[in-house]
């Protein structure tokens, strides 16, 4: 028996980011997870090492790898759509819910009991909470990158996201502390970067 999940997995590269917006660069949700990943790595390393906690760090990354999966069927549907009300909200996430177990559907049960935990995780695990502050962080980042190109159409976004972030680090110092050493250095040219090879 053929199963289709990862060839649904594989589409996550053709859907695209910041519809709405005019973009110098295009974004897909393949880019974004793998981006996110590495935020979220970081953020549970830094709870752990620097701020004791005890978060399961390989559970933050695939959070983050997965955390996208389900627009394989729905879409991007841009944030101020997503948001509007309460209503659509939810709706929104119902669907996505679905869309979800529908993916999960299409793999074996062996498989499929091992995935599930990241395809619809835990949403009150600090695990989670983490996914939540990296997929944040990414999109500022994307807003940066947008502003040291010239484009002002994110300076919006930019303004809120960072006020976002400023009150999730109020819970989680992980973030705080990945915001104030590693986000400066995403508006520098390559020339200004430290590190190349002498």
């Amino acid at each position: 028996m053929s199963y289709d999940f990862y060839a649904f997995m594989d589409r996550m590269k053709y859907i695209k980011r910041w519809s709405l917006m005019r973009s110098v660069r295009e974004e897909n949700i393949m880019e974004h997870s793998q981006q996110v990943a590495m935020f979220a790595h970081a953020l549970a390393v830094v709870t752990n090492r620097v701020f004791g906690g005890c978060v399961d760090e390989a559970g933050c990354v695939l959070f983050a790898v997965y955390h996208e999966c389900s627009e394989v069927m729905t879409g991007d549907l841009p944030t101020p759509i997503k948001y509007f009300n309460s209503s659509i909200k939810g709706a929104y996430k119902d669907i996505e819910a679905r869309a979800a177990q529908k993916l999960l559907g299409m793999l074996p049960e062996e498989l499929a009991q091992g995935l599930a935990p990241f395809v619809l995780p835990d949403q009150t695990s600090e695990e989670y909470k983490i996914l939540k502050a990296a997929d944040r962080l990414a999109a500022y980042v994307k807003c940066l990158e947008e502003e040291r190109c010239g484009n002002t159409e994110f300076a919006k976004a930019k303004k809120s996201i960072g006020d976002d972030l400023a009150a999730r680090a109020e819970t989680l110092p992980a973030l705080g502390y990945f915001m104030e050493r590693f986000i400066p250095a995403f508006s520098l040219t390559l020339d200004e970067l430290e590190g190349g090879i002498d």
